[in-house]
């Protein structure tokens, strides 16, 4: 039996493993939503299982209270120091024009000129308002802020915190177990092994960064949580060097499979060095040397229409990330439509804050959803937008009137387009269906009211977008 033959035979057991209880629990479901207080309906979307989240941005995910905390401990950051510019006494340098926190390395700031060194501060040395102030500047919060803040000065203002690998391990770590704790059980992450420095400056090989990340994944604290991880790597597409990157990626991942699942392209497409099309021959050399990679590209993430999606797909994406525009393209849209084999993975939050949709009641994420279209939520750069994936849930039960039916086949879109590998993906979904199961029959139990009532029990976590949006905060 082929391996796509395999997973259609799962998938048909599965659906047939709990008939009445899970088609019995809409009703149940509808009932609880109506009689739920705004805090019992986001504790109930934080106890749901979720499947996985497939698109997730390795530093746009870490959390800036995360980022600080990791930053300032020696026992995690490898013994470094991190300095940052708090204060802008002299006239812009090289390094970050203008940019207040920007964030370097100890072997950075010892090469600065003197006049330079005294607008950085090392992080432990932070006042309490700069360390508040510092960790707002790594997502949006305030009015005003969009694309232009999220493009333009967060990214770089993480500075050299990403070349540092035994901080980015931790703070992977801790994504690991904050997406656990919501119910995630799969998680497939832009996280490339390239770009790591040694705290005097050497380069760490891509291999030894990779055994490096094997070696973090195989410790007890990350094992327990019972959340397994993937990752695709990831380059920017409007650089000048994108197809040499591409290339690069392509022989790293071929030769890591077990962990790296498949390739990305992310990068602002409103810079038009960014276009599809300039990859395609690119693509179709690689394909030529390399065996069938999966490939999730950014597209259609844009304010108005144009081609980008039909190109990406001919480039051979089987996931496309975000697709908001793919509404004004009528004939793609049908095809995804009729084929149902190209997956639109939907972040909310992320095109509300950084206004491709500031109005999410017209987002098309309900369109597609039910004219045949397969999606799923994610969280893209939750860091940076101080949230989690029960936030992403919250929003299209409460927003779009989801249906129970709808809430268990996202997540189970999560993990069927899933870049797994086979044997993966089939435990993934059996232990899916279980926890659907089990929830249904935690909550199907008794009166609505005694189903509300068990939600004692769990302790969301919230962040800073559930309190700012809709006072929903925990102790």
């Amino acid at each position: 039996m082929t391996t796509m033959r395999r997973l259609i035979f799962l998938l048909a057991v599965l659906a047939v493993a709990h008939p009445a209880r899970t088609a019995d629990f809409a009703g149940r479901f509808d009932e609880l939503k109506k009689g739920a207080s705004p805090s019992q309906l986001y504790t109930l979307l934080y106890d749901l299982p979720k499947g996985g989240d497939l698109h997730n941005h390795g530093g746009g995910a870490d959390l800036a209270e995360w980022v600080f905390d990791i930053c300032v401990d020696p026992a995690r950051n490898g013994s470094d120091t991190f300095y940052t510019r708090a204060h802008l006494v002299a006239e812009p340098d090289t390094i970050a024009p203008g940019a207040r926190y920007h964030t370097i390395r100890k072997r950075t700031y010892d090469r600065l000129a003197a006049v330079a060194r005294a607008e950085y501060v090392a992080l432990p040395e932070l006042t309490p308002a700069e360390r508040t102030a510092w960790c707002n500047s790594l997502r949006l919060d305030a009015p005003g802020e969009g694309r232009e803040e999220f493009f333009q000065a967060i990214w770089p203002r993480r500075g050299e915190i990403g070349r540092n690998l035994p901080v980015k391990l931790e703070l992977l770590a801790e994504n690991v177990k904050a997406f656990a704790a919501e119910g995630v059980r799969y998680l497939e992450i832009m996280f490339g092994a390239d770009g790591f420095e040694t705290n005097d400056g050497h380069a760490i090989p891509n291999d030894e960064a990779a055994a490096a990340i094997r070696r973090r994944l195989a410790q007890p604290d990350l094992v327990g949580p019972g959340l397994v991880v993937r990752f695709l790597d990831a380059i920017i597409r409007f650089r000048p060097d994108a197809e040499a990157k591409l290339a690069d990626a392509y022989a790293f991942v071929d030769g890591h499979r077990d962990l790296w699942v498949g390739l990305n392209m992310a990068g602002i497409e409103d810079n038009g060095r960014g276009n599809p099309k300039r990859f395609l021959e690119t693509f179709r050399q690689l394909r030529s040397l390399y065996p069938t990679l999966a490939l999730s590209i950014h597209a259609g993430e844009m304010d108005g229409p144009d081609t980008h999606i039909r190109d990406t797909l001919l480039l051979g994406a089987s996931r496309i990330g975000h697709g908001v525009n793919l509404i004004y393209d009528s004939d793609t849209l049908l095809l995804l439509q009729q084929t149902r084999r190209v997956l639109i993975e939907i972040n909310l939050i992320s095109n509300r804050l950084l206004e491709y949709t500031p109005d999410l009641t017209r987002h098309p994420f309900p369109e597609y959803l039910r004219t045949g279209v397969p999606v799923c939520l994610n969280t893209d750069d939750r860091g940076m937008w101080d949230s989690n994936l029960t936030d992403e849930y919250y929003t299209a039960v409460t927003l779009y009137h989801l249906s129970w039916e709808e809430i268990v086949q996202l997540g189970r879109n999560s993990l069927v387009f899933s870049f797994a590998q086979p044997e993966v993906k089939a435990k993934l979904l059996a232990d899916y269906e279980a926890r659907v199961a089990a929830f249904v029959a935690k909550y199907g139990a008794g009166s609505t009211t005694d189903a509300l009532d068990r939600l004692r029990t769990v302790k969301p976590v919230t962040y800073g977008y559930a309190k700012r949006n809709w006072s929903l905060e925990f102790k």
